[in-house]
């Protein structure tokens, strides 16, 4: 009979890494990007396959792809 650790299982299923939502502000022509975050802070990124102006996605610090233009909402609980 094996045994399954369910924690793993469960950990499995979470993406691991920092993954953000950024709106991309230059492409700096080196292979990076530089992206300002929701709070405003810029942020320079691997990374320039997502044009100025457009959000994308980063995961640890590397553009993923571009996002979608969501309105955002900020709920308090």
């Amino acid at each position: 009979m094996a045994t399954t650790n369910i924690w793993q299982q469960f950990k499995a299923l979470i993406p691991e890494g920092i993954r953000v939502v950024a709106t991309i502000t230059a492409n700096n022509g080196n292979g990076t990007s530089q992206a300002t975050l929701r709070d405003g802070s810029v942020i320079t990124v691997k990374g320039k396959y997502v044009g100025v102006g457009e959000k994308a996605f980063i995961l640890d610090g590397e553009v993923k792809g571009k996002a979608p233009n969501l309105a955002i909402y900020e709920v308090e609980v």
